[in-house]
């Protein structure tokens, strides 16, 4: 695994292809005071797995981008953090869901680093990558800075939990509530194209 980011086996797909960034706590699994250290600590939070697999079933490309500073603060390995995500990966597509990749920046907060979120680096990465369009994309994420990196990239933000959005950003209270955001943008984007 390559520091900030994970690639996971896919084909290429064609530029227009929808796409959905997560970040992972707080979305995908349970957010802890103290970081997911290991796969005993990490727990799906509900209905994830089966909103999973229903965005993959609408053919959406679905792009895991993660601040994960336990790495740099050496509360976990990064080949702890490789085997925590390809478990997660695992259980994921067990359920029907799949993944396109994973992208992590390990770096401190005061790092200083483009790609830690809010910075963009992350998505222009996956953008790079995997050939996908950031324009019109929908990023799911939990909190400001999640956010702010999709805005600066022309991403669609939707925040889940408890966050208090800014720039009347679309909220849910999880992330099955905003799959039905997700779907109700991509069908008014598909009427329009009509």
């Amino acid at each position: 695994m390559r520091f900030g980011a994970a690639l996971l086996s896919k084909p290429i797909p064609p530029a227009d292809t929808r796409v959905v960034f997560l970040d992972r706590d707080g979305v995908i699994n349970r957010r802890r005071p103290d970081h997911v250290k290991s796969w005993a600590e990490f727990e799906f939070l509900p209905g994830v797995l089966q909103t999973l697999a229903e965005l993959t079933r609408l053919a959406i490309r679905l792009v895991i981008v993660t601040n994960q500073s336990a790495v740099a603060r050496g509360l976990l390995e990064p080949r702890e953090l490789a085997r925590l995500h390809a478990r997660m990966t695992a259980e994921i597509r067990a359920h029907g869901g799949e993944l396109a990749a994973i992208y992590v920046c390990t770096h401190l907060p005061d790092a200083g680093c483009k790609c830690r979120k809010p910075g963009t680096g992350l998505f222009r990465r996956a953008a790079a990558d995997l050939r996908i369009p950031l324009e019109g994309s929908v990023m799911i994420g939990d909190s400001p800075t999640d956010e702010e990196a999709a805005r600066s990239v022309g991403c669609r933000p939707i925040l889940v939990g408890s966050a208090q959005p800014a720039h009347g950003t679309q909220t849910a209270p999880d992330l099955a509530a905003a799959a039905v955001l997700v779907r109700a943008f991509l069908a008014r984007e598909q009427r329009e194209l009509c």
